[in-house]
């Protein structure tokens, strides 16, 4: 394929997906902690041939698609038809001003789409015209009748599963969609299907077995498994930290301000919570500490709010391809007291994290008016971080 062609997407997502059952349309519910369009719409956002993003949603999604897509690069999503037919030419309408040379059609329930298929997607289609992914059938197909009677049994060395994303060059695909839509044909299961009726080849490559649709809530149960399996390798870190007090009338404690009569002697804003927190998030990645990262020597760094220390610790969890599973913290002090704050911090925790505020804990305890806390004269915390990452053998070589 000529590097001056342009590539565009169509993401299809205006579907309402009643047999993966209750929950909502399917594209917009989270599978491996991740709304599944994120999934699907991520990995051609970040490719480096493709040139516009155009999703077709529902109108009455559109709360949910922002919320959903949240920092992925993308076209302004148009709205969708009465099928996924009138959704697709309603997308490639929508890209015709950019006059892009490929196209290729993606069902946003497929969310395992790879970087490689999508290379072999516009590839084939800069080199035929026309393409779609397929895997090979492994089992066993049977035709029937309308009694259920096997009537047939075709060769499955012939037999393939298609797939999306589908590619085509643009101008020719618009043209057939928009003569399908005239002669009244709304019936084809896939855009390859309109291809062949209007006379075109559509050659294949190869897909992948990963990049299966969501269909039923059997779909989401499997692949959830399949996710968890690949994030075999789970690490728990520890951290503590400490500040004294000083002048001031607030602190900062896990994200919230906290009214006192005291304030932090702290470089930063002395949020004992956060650090530790960071702390234990490191010491699971075994990626150094806070203080390795966020020096106090760096002026920089001086009265800086900790809830970016935390933020950057769960980056480091994602550049890992990994996932928190669980945030705790203790802390230790007289006062204040943090019983009538413990879910507030909670939910600053889990908002800083991105994560479900199920998977964060916050308690409190006093040490007895024993020691320095107990004179008041600062607030220790203790925390513990679990985090999943992608099992490696590198990881347990000996």
């Amino acid at each position: 394929m000529a590097k001056s062609q342009r590539t565009a997407v169509v993401l299809v997502a205006a579907g309402r997906g009643l047999r993966a059952g209750a929950g909502g349309p399917k594209q917009y519910r989270e599978i491996g902690g991740v709304p599944v369009i994120y999934r699907a719409m991520e990995a051609f956002s970040r490719h480096p041939e493709v040139s516009a993003v155009q999703p077709v949603v529902n109108p009455d999604d559109s709360a949910m698609f922002t919320a959903a897509v949240a920092g992925l690069r993308h076209e302004p999503p148009t709205n969708g038809g009465a099928t996924r037919q009138a959704s697709v030419l309603a997308g490639l309408e929508a890209l015709a001003r950019h006059k892009p040379d490929i196209v290729l059609i993606h069902d946003a329930a497929r969310p395992f789409v790879s970087a490689g298929v999508i290379s072999r997607a516009i590839e084939a289609a800069g080199r035929t015209g026309a393409a779609i992914p397929v895997v090979p059938v492994t089992d066993t197909i049977k035709l029937t009748g309308e009694g259920g009677n096997v009537e047939d049994t075709p060769d499955r060395a012939r037999l393939r599963i298609a797939q999306t994303p589908q590619s085509f060059r643009f101008d020719v695909i618009l043209e057939v969609h928009r003569r399908a839509a005239k002669d009244g044909r709304s019936d084809f299961t896939d855009d390859a299907a309109i291809a062949e009726w209007a006379g075109l080849t559509v050659a294949t490559f190869e897909g992948d077995v990963a990049n299966m649709k969501l269909t039923t809530p059997e779909d989401f149960v499997r692949e959830e498994a399949r996710l968890a399996a690949l994030l075999g390798d789970i690490r728990t870190g520890t951290g503590y930290d400490v500040h004294a007090f000083g002048e001031g009338d607030h602190v900062m404690i896990c994200g919230v301000r906290v009214p006192h009569t005291k304030g932090f002697l702290a470089h930063s804003d002395g949020d004992v919570g956060l650090h530790a927190l960071v702390d234990a998030i490191l010491g699971a990645l075994a990626d150094g500490d806070i203080g390795s990262h966020f020096p106090p020597s760096d002026a920089k760094w001086k009265g800086a709010s900790s809830d970016q220390f935390l933020k950057y610790a769960i980056e480091r969890v994602a550049q890992r391809g990994g996932r928190v599973a669980n945030l705790e913290v203790t802390l230790i002090c007289e006062r204040p007291k943090i019983g009538p704050l413990r879910d507030t911090m909670r939910a600053r925790i889990a908002e800083i994290s991105g994560v479900d505020i199920s998977r964060v804990a916050v308690k409190a305890t006093t040490s007895e008016r024993l020691g320095f806390t107990g004179r008041e004269e600062g607030i220790a915390a203790t925390a513990s971080a679990t985090i999943r990452l992608p099992f490696s053998e590198k990881t347990w070589s000996v």
